[in-house]
């Protein structure tokens, strides 16, 4: 399961009132999630979390205040956070160099946009900016990947790559049939039909060792669809397993950070929550309650629990020796 960092959602969340401050009138909700590069399901989210931040006191008078209007929102209540984001020289340069650096990426499809977007940059940012950025960059292996990927999508043709899968500690190899390349929160991925799990994967490119195009066309089956994201990147299937936690109240971020299905207020623990998520690698939520030290316990499924128990057991152990 792949989540946002705290790091780049607490960015955002420090921008968002200063971007719907300069729009008295409201924004749409889709235009704003454009803007910040995320779906609208994840604004909505951030939004939510705004509306219990605030001053000291927490009281109605206090919180940043939204209005929502069919599918615009606009800010009512500030609660201060009113001054725009200003860049520091070293902020500027940092920013130029990324620009430069997306530039020299082999076959970037969005060349110009970047180079509108640098000459703002450096234009903003003035002479000092531009005097401490004389830098050269260079490409990655990464980036090699993304061309070979892109080679594959535009050409139509099957690739065999190697994957990193960091849910098992696992390298694995495969050949799949591209359908798409994604940009989404700063990672490049590759939707295809992989033809080891006979079923439609997301493959984010930096965990891709080495990959080749195929002299063989790409063939998705008939039942493999491109998936919708405006719910997000991470999108169980229905047969996938449900996993139902109860949560202390120091593990309550648990239900903001991850997707979840259902969430309950419980009395046990006291100031708890009840929340059940879905999630193909059991594994993942093993060390997901393992990570909580003990202000998670496992309802179901009874694999699962009796799996955290085990690992706990084990631990205890190697602790007496």
């Amino acid at each position: 399961m792949t989540a946002p960092s705290t790091a780049e959602r607490m960015t955002r969340l420090l921008a968002l009132v200063p971007y719907l401050t300069a729009r008295p009138d409201g924004v749409r909700l889709a235009d704003a999630a454009a803007d910040f590069g995320v779906t609208e399901a994840q604004l909505r989210r951030d939004l939510d979390l705004l509306w219990v931040c605030g001053l000291p006191g927490h009281g109605p008078g206090d919180l940043i205040d939204l209005a929502f209007e069919g599918d615009r929102v606009r800010i009512t209540f500030t609660a201060g956070m009113v001054r725009p984001l200003r860049l520091s020289t070293d902020e500027a340069v940092a920013l130029i160099v990324a620009l430069r650096t997306l530039l020299e990426l082999p076959g970037l499809a969005e060349g110009e946009a970047v180079s509108r977007a640098l000459a703002k940059v450096s234009a903003a940012a003035g002479h000092p900016a531009e005097a401490r950025a004389p830098v050269a960059v260079s490409v990655d292996a990464r980036a090699q990947s993304l061309a070979v990927v892109r080679e594959g999508v535009e050409r139509h043709r099957a690739l065999h790559l190697h994957y990193y899968v960091p849910s098992r500690d696992e390298r694995t190899e495969r050949t799949v049939d591209p359908m798409r390349l994604l940009l989404v929160d700063g990672h490049w991925y590759l939707e295809a039909w992989c033809r080891n799990a006979e079923g439609v994967r997301l493959f984010r490119l930096d965990r891709i060792d080495d990959v080749a195009v195929l002299d063989e066309p790409a063939a998705p089956p008939p039942q493999a669809h491109e998936r919708d994201l405006a719910e997000g990147l991470y999108q169980p299937g229905a047969a996938e397993p449900l996993v139902r936690l109860r949560l202390a109240r120091t593990a309550r971020w648990v239900a903001d950070y991850y997707p979840v299905e259902e969430q309950t207020e419980v009395t046990d623990p006291p100031g708890g929550l009840a929340v059940t998520v879905r999630t193909s690698d059991l594994s993942w939520a093993r060390r997901l309650v393992a990570s909580l030290g003990g202000a998670a316990t496992v309802d179901e499924p009874v694999e699962l629990a009796t799996q955290v128990a085990e690992a706990a057991r084990a631990a205890l152990a190697r602790y007496a020796d």
